[in-house]
C-alpha cells in the first residue's frame, strides 16, 4: 500500500504529490516545491525533478536565457548532459554526478542547452533545486562553481551508498559553497537496508526518486516523485522495500517569508517588483553569443507573489 495525504502519523508532517508542469518542447517536470501544502523546507524554496526525458536525434533541452535574483540555483543530474552559460562568463557542460552552483544575488542571466555536437539524442533525468540567500547578502555579487562527482564525498555501508551533494550530512560537507545550513543528499538503498536521517536539521524532507521506502513506526510506504516532509525533531529511520533511490533535503528555517514570483525569490515585494521592470526593460546584464530570451510571464490574477512559474514561450 502507498501512504496517501492523509494516512501519516506522527514522523510526518507533509505529503506532496507534485504536479507535472510542461515547461515547453517536451521538457516536463514535477514540481515539489513550492507547493499549496508547504512552500519551503529550511532554505530550499524550489525543486524540480526531471525525467527521464528521452530526446530524439537532434532535439534536446533548449532553456533560453532566463534571469535570477535573491538565489542560488542547485542543478544535479543523475543521466544526460546540459551546456550552462551565464552573464558573467561562464560557460561550463554538466554531466551525471555533477552539480552547477550559480548565486544570482543582485542579478544573472544563464541559458541551458544541449552541449553542441549531441546530434544523436539521448536522455535528460535530473534536478534543480532553489536556495533562498539570506538576507544580508540577497545582493550579493553573482557568481558560478562548478563541482565534478569525483570531488563530492561519498559514503557506503549496510546497503546504504550516499553523495554528499551540498551542504553538511552524515559527517561529510561537500565542498558546494553554500551560505546557509543545510543538506542535499543523493541516497541508494539496496532492499531491506535502514538509513536513520540526521536530525540536526531542524527542517527535512525526502524526495523518492524511484522504488519504495517506509519510515519506520508508521504504516504504508511512499514512492516515485512523492516529496515527504518529516515534523521537526522526530527520529526517521528508513526502510527500502527494494532498490530504492532518494534524495534528503533539509536545513534552517528562512528567518523572514519570501516572495516568489517567476525566477525572482527576495525578502522584499519592492524588489521583485524592481527585478520585473529590469527583465522588461533589457537592464539585466546579456550573455555573450545569445539573441534569444524568455520574456518575463504576465501577472497572475490573484497575486504576483503566489509561487513559482517558467514560462516558455516566444524568443526575441
Amino acid at each position: 500500500m502507498t501512504i496517501s495525504s492523509v494516512e501519516w502519523k506522527e514522523r510526518v508532517e507533509t505529503v506532496i504529490l507534485p504536479p507535472v508542469r510542461d515547461l515547453g518542447d517536451g521538457f516536463r517536470v514535477h514540481r515539489a516545491l513550492p507547493s499549496a501544502q508547504r512552500r519551503t523546507v529550511g532554505p530550499f524554496v524550489f525543486l524540480d525533478h526531471f525525467g527521464p526525458i528521452v530526446f530524439r536525434a537532434g532535439d534536446g533541452p533548449n532553456i533560453r536565457p532566463h534571469p535570477h535574483i535573491g538565489l542560488s540555483t542547485l542543478s544535479y543530474l543523475l543521466e544526460g548532459e546540459m551546456l550552462h552559460r551565464d552573464s558573467i562568463g561562464n560557460v561550463e557542460t554538466i554531466r551525471p554526478g555533477d552539480v552547477n552552483w550559480m548565486t544570482a544575488g543582485s542579478g544573472i542571466v544563464h541559458s541551458e542547452r544541449t552541449p553542441e555536437g549531441r546530434s544523436q539524442g539521448g536522455t535528460l533525468f535530473g534536478q534543480q533545486i532553489w536556495v533562498a540567500l539570506p538576507r544580508a547578502i540577497e545582493e550579493m555579487q553573482p557568481n558560478f562553481t562548478h563541482h565534478a562527482e569525483d570531488t563530492l564525498p561519498d559514503l557506503a555501508a549496510d546497503g546504504a551508498s550516499l553523495t554528499i551533494v551540498a551542504g553538511e550530512a552524515f559527517g561529510q560537507r561537500s565542498p558546494v559553497p553554500v551560505y546557509s545550513d543545510l543538506m542535499y543528499v543523493d541516497v541508494m538503498l539496496k532492499p531491506g537496508a535502514r538509513l536513520q536521517v540526521p536530525a540536526e536539521h531542524v527542517e527535512r524532507a525526502m524526495f523518492v526518486v524511484s522504488g519504495e521506502v517506509e519510515v519506520v513506526g508508521q504504516p504504508g510506504t511512499f514512492a516515485e516523485t512523492q516529496l515527504v516532509v518529516f515534523k521537526p525533531g522526530a527520529e526517521i529511520v528508513l526502510r527500502a522495500r527494494g532498490y530504492t533511490h532518494l534524495m534528503l533535503l533539509g536545513g534552517e528555517p528562512l528567518s523572514e517569508p519570501r516572495h516568489v514570483y517567476w525566477n525572482f525569490v527576495s525578502s522584499s515585494k519592492d524588489r521583485i517588483e524592481q527585478a520585473k521592470d529590469d527583465w522588461r526593460h533589457g537592464r539585466f546584464p546579456e550573455i555573450a553569443g545569445e539573441t534569444e530570451f524568455i520574456p518575463l510571464p504576465p501577472d497572475p490574477p490573484h497575486s504576483a507573489h503566489a509561487g513559482a512559474t517558467k514560462p516558455s514561450s516566444s524568443t526575441k
